[in-house]
């Protein structure tokens, strides 16, 4: 019951977030055109937008549209990418003190070597144990998948098959793969799979 509470919370956090995205947008589109209409104002320095105001609202775009980036990409270079335009915003508009903007400095410098040195390459993944009796059709829905399988097949059926095409030994632990998912024996019961981990890959 927990893992179906898990996938329908799952898809109302994505459902929210693509709805904020579409706001976000919707709100920079806007924003984009106010400012392209204000342009003729440039030769006017009294009026809006003069040379800074321009690029703080230049800036401030670019920041929103990385957020929208950010939220429909759950991974750690969208976040950089967020960080290094607002502190790079911080210290090319603020101008408040040399020291203000050395530590901006100082702080892409720490970002940059954070990227090099501690990030992975690596396919962010969502997971969920199963029962090895639990229906491919009704995994396939929960987890948002493409498991190939005929008629009632359960997930045993299913990971049984791929390890004797692969001459897989089963074990707890023994992996097999699909295009978009993998499937892993997490537990197993008087010689039986009982536990089946599914593996869905997010790219």
């Amino acid at each position: 019951m927990k893992k179906y509470a898990t996938a329908i919370l799952s898809r109302v956090a994505m459902i929210l977030e693509f709805f904020i995205s579409v706001m976000l947008a919707i709100g920079i589109i806007l924003l984009s055109i106010r400012l392209a209409g204000s342009l003729a104002n440039i030769p006017n320095l009294s009026a809006y937008p003069n040379y800074e105001d321009l690029l703080e609202a230049c800036f401030n775009l670019i920041i929103g549209v990385e957020l929208i980036r950010m939220m429909y990409c759950h991974t750690p270079d969208t976040v950089f990418e967020v960080l290094l335009f607002a502190i790079a915003r911080q210290i090319i508009i603020d101008h408040s003190s040399a020291l203000s903007s050395l530590i901006g400095v100082c702080a892409i410098a720490v970002l940059f070597a954070t990227r090099k040195f501690l990030f992975c390459d690596f396919d962010i993944s969502d997971k969920n144990i199963f029962r090895a009796t639990s229906k491919v059709k009704v995994v396939n829905k929960i987890m948002e998948m493409s498991i190939p399988y005929e008629d009632d097949e359960t997930l045993c059926d299913i990971i049984l098959k791929k390890f004797k095409e692969d001459e897989v030994e089963i074990g707890v632990g023994a992996c097999t793969y699909f295009s978009d998912c993998g499937l892993r024996v997490a537990k197993m019961y008087n010689g039986k799979i009982s536990r089946i981990e599914v593996i869905r890959a997010i790219h």
